[in-house]
């Protein structure tokens, strides 16, 4: 398929161009095209001249190779408090000790006292200070390779502009909420450093894909280690400036990044390099507060699971009248013995009164929605959670739990069951569908995406100044 004719007839104002864009998006991917096209029509609305990527090599800190496995810890907001201070207690080296610094203090101290932030920077410090994390002399990309049930990933550690952010080059797909962003605002400012990365992807070039793979096969890995949850760590250093200098260049042809995971992050980074910048009226653009750590993936290698929901209640409903009024929008068939996993898409599972049922939405009810409109998450939402169970913001109602898909469906049965509610188990949203949204600069729904393996803190520590 020539992309060219439609790039000629779009020059000349022929909206039926646009129209082709984004109806033919998955395709145009297929065919290699997307990049060119999202770019052309970028200057075509009045974008940049010269829109590229800025990803750059840092100086990171980061373990030694005796402690890499002792001090990668989980992100800070997947992790609950009670869990993070008995992994504290066992392992005085985690990087929980920094991310999760309440566990060093008195048991009831407030989240968001000023003594937690306090705390976090002085173990850092002191991490710092003990040889248990050092600094790279030179600044350095970094190969990070995960593995999980035998399907890897790999992608590059290094850091974003703040610029690209703001300005749109980086594009998200989530709300984020003021509270989660004022929280790790502080904790970036007073540790002074980016200590979780930020989780990207992009369409890597093959030149890209090569790169790495070259590297991976005449260089051995500073990091080589299995965590508790049976995912394989690796991790080069690519010091070399001539090959650091090819990265850069690499990425400068990649006209968008996407946040996977990580928007309260990187949304708290930027307002950190914001603030440091109106502290520093004479800033150049070169400090490393104007920059944020970032580790970027190619799209096609991710594994994005669902993100189920269980309801505490039926809404005062009785299980027959709630069965009952989902039969408008959806085909119910029970599935009695066992869990029911979706395995397409606009199918859900569904446990209440201690049967699972398989739940496939009518065609009408969605045929005629836009992209967001059709997700399974919005589905659900617009034809469920509100109207039925009176879940009007899921973003704040107590009543509503969301469950990542690395949990089993039978954990979902157990917190139904607690309560007498019901429990849905989630189709997953695509990586596509995920891109298209952020292109389209619309927003999913809340919780629309679990992904797996989650990158570990305590690698990369990227200091601002």
């Amino acid at each position: 398929m020539s992309i060219i004719p439609y790039l000629r007839d779009f020059a000349i104002g022929n909206t039926k161009i646009f129209r082709f864009f984004k109806k033919n998006l998955v395709a145009l991917k297929r065919h290699g095209a997307y990049a060119k096209i999202n770019t052309y029509l970028w200057h075509k609305k009045g974008g940049k001249e010269n829109i590229m990527a800025v990803f750059q090599a840092f100086r990171a800190l980061r373990p030694t190779a005796e402690k890499a496995a002792q001090v990668a810890a989980l992100p800070y907001d997947v992790v609950s408090r009670e869990e993070a201070a008995l992994i504290g207690k066992k392992n005085p080296d985690s990087f929980l000790h920094v991310d999760r610094a309440e566990m060093d203090l008195p048991e009831k101290t407030d989240l968001y006292d000023d003594r937690v932030y306090e705390k976090a920077a002085e173990n850092l410090m002191n991490m710092e200070k003990n040889g248990t994390l050092i600094q790279d002399e030179e600044p350095c990309y970094y190969i990070y390779e995960l593995t999980r049930k035998g399907k890897t990933q790999t992608g590059i550690a290094g850091c974003c502009s703040i610029d690209d952010y703001m300005e749109g080059t980086i594009k998200r797909h989530e709300l984020t909420r003021e509270d989660k962003e004022q929280d790790r605002i502080r904790h970036v400012d007073v540790c002074d450093a980016n200590t979780g990365p930020i989780f990207l992807a992009c369409q890597y070039s093959n030149s890209l894909l090569e790169l790495i793979d070259h590297w991976k096969e005449n260089h051995c890995p500073v990091y080589d280690f299995v965590s508790e949850d049976q995912i394989g760590h690796r991790v080069w250093v690519i010091d070399e400036k001539d090959v650091c200098g090819t990265i850069k260049k690499e990425f400068q042809k990649i006209p968008s990044l996407y946040i996977a995971d990580g928007h309260h992050r990187a949304a708290s980074a930027v307002k950190v390099g914001q603030k440091r910048r109106a502290e520093n009226p004479g800033y150049t653009g070169a400090e490393e507060f104007n920059y944020f750590l970032s580790v970027v993936f190619p799209a096609d290698q991710l594994t994005i699971l669902s993100y189920n929901r269980v309801v505490k209640d039926l809404n005062g409903l009785t299980e027959k009248a709630f069965l009952g009024s989902l039969k408008y929008n959806f085909e119910l068939m029970i599935m009695p013995g066992f869990p029911c996993k979706p395995v397409e898409k606009h199918c859900m599972g569904m446990y209440v009164g201690g049967e699972w049922y398989h739940l496939k939405a009518w065609e009408d009810i969605y045929r005629d929605l836009d992209i967001v409109q059709q997700l399974d998450v919005s589905l659900l939402q617009e034809k469920v959670l509100n109207p039925i169970l009176g879940i009007k913001d899921p973003r704040t109602d107590e009543r509503i739990r969301f469950v990542g898909g690395s949990h089993k469906l039978r954990e979902l049965q157990e917190m139904a069951d607690e309560t007498g509610g019901v429990a849905f188990a989630m189709y997953p949203t695509s990586m596509e569908e995920l891109m298209q949204i952020a292109d389209e600069g619309r927003l999913m729904p809340p919780k629309s995406t679990w992904f797996e393996p989650k990158l570990r803190s305590g690698l990369f520590i990227h200091k601002l100044t």
